[in-house]
């Protein structure tokens, strides 16, 4: 996954967080004698996986709503818990889920939290928690006021609030972030094409569903990526969620524009939203990145599973076996979703000079014994509990399946407090089956 390909018999030098060297070990174990060895010479080490997309913001009401489509469950779910995240809530799901994506072999991740501003700001809960779980961040702040009314001064300052978070973090940086262009304001979106002056990066929803286009049309007389486009909001480095429902003017658009896609296999299942084309989209050059999407569309945040279901989604659609192969989704899992986000110069392959972020499968479980195929062996058989180490810039924060850096005995007890606090004030007590 570097430079010369997979490589046999192989190991990785970390030297102060950095990639030293990529070679069979016996050349690196006469090159670097003095470094601890780790691993037993019979497991698969992959660079770190991107989830360029989600939302932590569902990270405490996971489980709810199966049976609605993506607009229905906006309604009967996410709308309803937006008004009453607070900064700990924020924190509290972000442990949970992050950890979650690391035991997982997530090594960064982009999210978009999604809440309705209020006197003080929330998101940079999600800051404070991935500096606990040492995960790498790209994190935005994704507000809507159609047809809610809301304040653009309160929305701007959510923003520059979470940007500071960022600026002050160990491994999380800020993009700005927008939900959706139909429900965007004209002053939010001329808002929001200003915040990109100040950080020319950008995470939205385009295209997840038939609705949006057809909303998009009919308020403003062009599909979502066109008025993105014709507004400038496309000129920015962006990652753009979803693009289930493409025109061949909207492929031609990204591509011009160079907008990345994260595709969101499970929650575009579970939300009966439609299939993203990726072999399309790949085959057109339009970059594409995998997400695992929010605590509550996809539920699991478990990357492995978006791995795998994106190689078998694209398989059972299109009825053809090689349609998306096991390279080709382990690339979009790793150096795809880096470039999704604007940083494959410093993570996404074992290549010289990355930062060290790995995933160490080890040989030494059942669906690890024995690996025919490196790249089918990852995508199609391993599990978390197959993952024995994951680094962060050379960092450990996963070892065998178990979480070293947040103390989850100890939050535990308060996310389940924090949980019936948020669906008790969402009103969602219709939406559980056991109250």
């Amino acid at each position: 996954m570097g430079a010369a390909g997979h490589v046999r018999d192989g190991a990785v030098a970390v030297v102060d967080g950095r990639i030293a060297a990529v070679d069979g070990y016996a050349a690196i174990a006469a090159r670097f004698p003095g470094l601890p060895v780790l691993g037993d010479g019979g497991g698969i080490i992959t660079p770190g996986f991107v989830s360029c997309h989600g939302h932590f913001s569902e990270g405490l009401v996971t489980g709810i709503g199966e049976t609605h489509t993506l607009w229905e469950w906006f309604v009967h779910v996410v709308e309803p818990i937006e008004a009453h995240l607070t900064r700990e809530m924020a924190f509290v799901g972000t442990v949970l889920k992050a950890t979650e994506m690391a035991l997982s072999g997530v090594t960064t991740v982009g999210d978009m939290f999604c809440s309705a501003p209020g006197r003080s700001p929330v998101t940079p809960g999600i800051v404070d928690a991935l500096d606990v779980v040492g995960v790498r961040g790209d994190v935005s702040f994704g507000p809507a006021d159609v047809p809610h009314d809301r304040s653009i001064d309160a929305i701007v300052a959510e923003h520059h609030a979470l940007a500071q978070a960022a600026a002050a973090s160990r491994r999380t940086r800020f993009r700005v972030g927008l939900a959706t262009i139909p429900a965007s304001s004209d002053a939010l979106l001329a808002a929001t094409r200003s915040l990109l002056a100040e950080t020319d990066r950008l995470h939205v929803h385009l295209h997840e569903v038939r609705e949006e286009v057809t909303a998009s049309r009919t308020s403003r007389g062009a599909s979502s990526i066109e008025v993105a486009a014709r507004l400038g909001l496309l000129d920015a480095q962006t990652v753009a969620a979803h693009c289930v429902w493409l025109s061949d003017d909207d492929v031609a658009l990204l591509r011009r524009h160079a907008v990345a896609v994260a595709h969101c296999p499970v929650s575009n299942m579970i939300l009966a939203s439609g299939v993203c084309q990726v072999p399309r989209l790949l085959r057109d050059a339009v970059p594409v990145g995998l997400g695992v999407d929010g605590a509550a569309s996809n539920d699991s945040q478990n990357m492995l599973e978006t791995v795998k279901a994106a190689a078998l989604l694209q398989k059972v659609h299109h009825q053809q076996a090689d349609v998306l192969t096991a390279p080709a989704v382990l690339r979009m899992a790793t150096l795809g979703g880096a470039r999704a986000l604007g940083l494959d110069d410093t993570v996404g392959s074992l290549d010289v000079g990355k930062a060290a972020d790995l995933v160490l499968f080890a040989e030494a479980s059942p669906s690890m014994a024995f690996v025919h195929d490196p790249y089918q062996a990852v995508v199609y058989c391993a599990g978390t509990r197959d993952i024995a180490g994951v680094w962060v810039d050379g960092e450990r924060i996963v070892a065998d399946a178990r979480i070293l850096t947040a103390d989850l005995p100890a939050i535990l007890p308060r996310a389940r407090e924090l949980a019936v606090e948020l669906a008790t004030r969402a009103g969602l007590a219709s939406e559980l089956a056991i109250t």
